[in-house]
């Protein structure tokens, strides 16, 4: 199959990481209780670019500006040109909300100016990246950056890790993780709602996505019924429905995205 093919899917979308250069970071050991990982992304294509949910909420410096991105229900179409270069930061797990000092279900959705949020970082962060006129010192920069406001922030709610890591395997973790929280499923749902910006449920749905995902990415000979088996849905059909109600993609077309060179 060809680059150009494989770029087609049913509403002509490309994912987010097909579309240009994507790169992710380790972060540093100051940095890592606080953020997954830092990236970069030079845009090099045109048309709608989908975005899809993650369960992850990022911190992202475009166009002189630095904004919060809330986690999403579903994809994303934000307006991306070729050449434009982001770079950002991936919260860990419950983080988001203590660096930015809310629940993370006031932002679902949404892309916010940091300013309109947390007015002090954004004063030491957003003018000393727009002065930086070198691409490849702005990630280190960012890095720095982030380290120096590391030092005053409290490191994320340890509870936070153990759902966002319950979701990541399945429901069949859910009942186990009340047990060892001591907490009933309302409050299993306000808990998630607060770090993750939506209930475990749809973290769970969320994160059988990104299974899917990664499952595609590692091998191009498993069948979709193999794959929607191996990702948590309970058959191909379950697969189809969840992942076109999440990314208005189909299975085949993200599978042929997904594993073109």
């Amino acid at each position: 199959m060809t680059a150009a093919a494989a770029r087609q899917s049913d509403n002509g979308s490309l994912l987010a990481k097909r579309a240009g250069r994507y790169r992710e970071y380790a972060p540093s050991p100051a940095l890592a209780p606080h953020f997954r990982c830092l990236w970069s992304h030079e845009i090099r294509t045109a048309g709608p670019v989908a975005i899809v949910p993650d369960g992850y909420c990022d911190l992202l410096f475009a166009d002189g500006r630095l904004f919060v991105v809330g986690p999403d229900r579903t994809a994303a179409f934000p307006p991306i040109a070729p050449g434009m270069r982001i770079i950002g930061a991936r919260f860990a797990p419950g983080a988001g909300a203590v660096w930015l000092k809310l629940p993370l279900s006031e932002i679902t959705g949404l892309s916010i100016p940091l300013s309109d949020l947390a007015q002090e970082k954004a004063a030491l962060l957003e003018p000393r990246l727009s002065d930086c006129l070198d691409e490849a010192a702005a990630l280190p920069l960012f890095a720095a950056l982030l380290s120096e406001l590391a030092r005053e922030e409290a490191e994320p709610d340890p509870e936070a890790r153990l759902i966002f890591a319950a979701a990541d395997h399945g429901s069949g973790r859910i009942g186990h993780l009340q047990q060892r929280l001591d907490i009933g499923e309302r409050q299993l749902r306000r808990r998630a709602h607060h770090h993750f910006g939506y209930g475990i449920k749809t973290l769970e749905r969320v994160r059988r996505l990104q299974r899917f995902i990664a499952l595609c990415r590692a091998s191009k000979t498993l069948s979709l019924a193999a794959l929607a088996l191996e990702a948590g849905f309970s058959d191909q059909a379950h697969m189809t429905r969840e992942i076109g109600d999440l990314t208005t993609l189909t299975p085949s077309a993200m599978l042929a995205q997904l594993t073109t060179r």
